[in-house]
């Protein structure tokens, strides 16, 4: 996920953004932030970084897509912190703030997977655009699924959970200040997988940190999610003959189309509610000998597993179950359920590293040969506290007047989209629907798979500004659309997403649709080219 958002993150170099300038610090400004005292936090170092530039550490050799992202970079003061709120906990801190031109706000960055490194990318993204910014490891260096500094550690798991952006923020904060000499006038946070739960986490726990906060599809019931991949890990791993390989996911894909894809009124690839195709895997069922055209009788049913959901023994739902349409592609179900081989997919390496280290150490409890209810229990019961987001309390948080906005795939292979919709839900009732209405946006989007990519119009300025091909505004970049709502009072109704090929260069629009906040979806006019956002409506999902 982060090389994938590293390449498209290269697009903000082709155009410029004006921001209202502030007064640029003086020269000195920078290096003096090395005397400031906090609790429990050493300021390591405060230096003016020279435009262009910046090399990550560690990173001697940058393909060209980063080394091009850097090279864009303006001069900017960057300061990194530690902090150790405990005795197990040390959590790396930088803040990156332009030397010149700041727009007198601040930006956090999420993290994806289990994090484990600085997002160096999205803050040059930042800071291109004139924010300051700061970006944290979460108190743990290593590959995003890599989940071994989590054995015997349990405050590194808090940290992960939601203290280290907490931390991140009060500290960046309060240098933001201490540089240009004035607060910021507004605070925003974004995040997509993880990062969406770190954005929920925010709004749920520290709802004064940030005035705007983005989340997209966000693992904010972690503990249950993790127990739903095993759930189904279990259902493709039970038997050889069950699984089902990536060979047969362009038939299982065909078929969803032919049965599902017209439902809207428009031939196009893209199933504009998934939740609404009723597939029936039995269909594919092989008539003679076994191809990569039909599904065993086994292959059928595990199918059917993956499509329900999991559940409990006494059939409660655990999390919803995968949705027909988002097969293909290279953020599909290859390499987030299938995998190339048993026991490879991408679910299947966060299921194990989960189980074998976010649980005390002397414990004698196996994961593999527990029944799936116990699982649930003591995943719930050790690591729900420090790691779900799923308050639906938001009151504190819209009552001084923060705005979410949440968006999710339709297509999504990893956490499905309606589990965001079930939360979105709870948050009407327990927040309050006029409440609810005034602060919080839900877009889900036909034909996106985790974050970025898929069959459908995916881009809206969630992975940085829009490129050269499409119009530098609000109803193209959810950033601005967040900014416009928190600052103008401008609440969004719909923005314009973008399909583009997934592979460099990424200049080429495909197609255009809009995204509408729910419960609309985008409707067909009737007439004129359905790659054109022109052609489609916002209209509520009834009409």
């Amino acid at each position: 996920m982060r090389k994938q958002v590293a390449f498209v993150v290269v697009w903000i170099l082709s155009t410029t953004l004006a921001w209202a300038q502030h007064p640029a610090p003086g020269d000195d400004a920078c290096a003096k932030l090395t005397g400031l005292s906090f609790p429990a936090t050493k300021v390591v170092s405060a230096q003016i970084v020279p435009a262009g530039t910046f090399t990550p550490p560690g990173s001697p050799q940058l393909n060209p897509v980063d080394k091009a992202l850097y090279a864009g970079a303006p001069a900017f003061c960057r300061v990194v912190l530690l902090d150790t709120p405990l005795a197990d906990s040390a959590i790396p801190i930088e803040v990156w703030m332009p030397a010149k031109g700041w727009n007198g706000k601040f930006r956090g960055i999420g993290n994806g997977g289990l994090a484990g490194s600085v997002e160096y990318s999205a803050m040059a993204v930042a800071v291109n655009q004139g924010y300051a910014s700061a970006s944290t490891d979460t108190g743990h260096s290593g590959s995003p699924v890599d989940g071994s500094w989590a054995l015997g550690h349990p405050e590194k798991v808090i940290d992960f959970g939601f203290r280290a952006i907490h931390e991140m923020t009060v500290k960046s904060k309060a240098i933001v200040a201490a540089f240009y000499g004035e607060p910021a006038r507004h605070n925003y946070f974004a995040g997509c997988s993880n990062g969406g739960r770190q954005a929920l986490m925010e709004a749920e726990r520290y709802p004064a940190d940030y005035d705007g906060i983005i989340s997209g599809a966000p693992s904010y019931n972690a503990s249950r999610l993790i127990v739903g991949f095993l759930y189904n890990s279990r259902a493709l791993d039970r038997d050889p003959e069950a699984y089902i390989p990536a060979a047969k996911l362009p038939a299982i894909h065909d078929a969803v189309l032919s049965a599902c894809d017209s439902a809207d009124g428009v031939a196009d690839g893209i199933i504009n509610n998934p939740a609404k195709c009723h597939f029936k895997p039995a269909t594919l069922a092989c008539k003679g000998a076994e191809t990569n055209t039909c599904l065993t009788a086994k292959q059928a049913h595990t199918l059917e597993i993956l499509y329900a959901g999991s559940h409990d023994s006494e059939g409660n739902l655990i999390s919803p179950g995968y949705l027909p349409g988002s097969e293909l592609g290279g953020n599909g179900w290859g390499p987030w359920i299938t995998g190339p081989a048993l026991g490879q997919s991408g679910t299947s390496a966060l299921v194990m590293q989960y189980f074998a280290n976010f649980f005390p150490k002397d414990s004698n409890w196996d994961y593999k040969k527990a029944g799936i209810d116990d699982v649930l229990r003591v995943s719930i019961e050790k690591n729900g506290h420090a790691m779900d987001a799923a308050n639906p309390n938001l009151r504190p948080f819209v009552a001084r007047g923060g705005k979410l906005i949440l968006y999710h795939g339709w297509n999504d292979p990893s956490y499905t989209a309606p589990n965001t919709l079930s939360f979105y839900n709870e948050i009407r009732k327990v927040t309050g629907p006029m409440e609810t209405v005034s602060s919080v946006r839900l877009f889900l989007i036909p034909g996106m798979q985790h974050c970025i990519f898929g069959p459908g119009a995916w881009y809206f300025g969630q992975v940085g500004k829009p490129p050269a091909a499409l119009p530098d505004d609000a109803q193209h970049d959810i950033n601005l659309a967040l900014e416009a709502w928190v600052e103008k009072g401008m609440a969004p109704d719909s923005m314009t997403a973008a399909k583009f090929p997934e592979k460099l260069p990424f200049e080429r629009v495909l197609m255009t649709r809009p995204i509408c906040a729910y419960p609309s979806i985008a409707k067909y006019k009737g007439s004129g080219d359905t790659n054109d956002a022109a052609n489609f409506t916002c209209a509520s999902s009834a009409e």
